[in-house]
């Protein structure tokens, strides 16, 4: 009896201070980087609408003068509903905020992951012979971000900053009121794992 009222105190405690351990948790698995120039501000793939905002922000504050959009596969474009493919949408994004057409340059040629992305900015940094660039990220997914390009262009002498944003669906300091937030933690975690273990 002892140990069952032991264990619904402990269960009743944590229930208490929930939002402390969880506003924790997110504290101590976001990531971001300063920035400082660089050669390049990197857009990522993926259906994320507020990575080129914060690349054009990061662009008219003179952090870079070329913005990198990533090339995903034809076959990602919805041409049923006339839906173009990440990489036109995010152009078309940058034009809108007032980037520079001659600015904007694709990277990459079919990225499906985050993984073909890092290889495919190595290739480019030796073909420009860049030393620095930057890849704007969301809070959950920097972590992973951070890692994979670091570990691809390791050796290279090209530096890495990822910043971190929080997308307007959730924050840092209440993502588990929000689905979104949630969805996103837990699969960042998972894939963070993944990425360590496998590359």
């Amino acid at each position: 009896m002892l140990a069952i009222v032991a264990l619904a105190s402990l269960i009743f405690g944590v229930w208490l201070e929930r939002e402390p351990l969880l506003r924790g948790a997110a504290s101590a698995w976001i990531v971001s980087d300063p920035v400082t120039r660089a050669d390049a501000i990197v857009v990522l793939g993926g259906n994320f609408r507020f990575r080129p905002i914060v690349a054009a922000d990061l662009y008219r504050r003179g952090m870079a003068a070329k913005i990198l959009v990533s090339r995903t596969p034809e076959s990602y474009q919805d041409r049923e509903n006339h839906i173009p493919a990440d990489a036109e949408l995010n152009r078309a994004a940058l034009l809108k905020l007032g980037v520079s057409p001659a600015a904007i340059e694709d990277f990459g040629k079919a990225s499906t992951s985050t993984k073909d992305e890092a290889v495919a900015l190595r290739e480019w940094a030796e073909r420009n012979a860049a030393t620095s660039v930057i890849v704007p990220t969301e809070i959950f997914s920097a972590r992973r971000v951070r890692w994979i390009f670091r570990h691809e262009l390791l050796g290279t002498g090209v530096a890495v900053a990822v910043p971190s944003f929080e997308p307007p669906e959730y924050t840092a300091g209440e993502w588990w009121k929000s689905e979104r937030g949630v969805i996103a933690f837990r699969d960042e975690l998972f894939k963070y794992l993944y990425y360590r273990l496998r590359y």
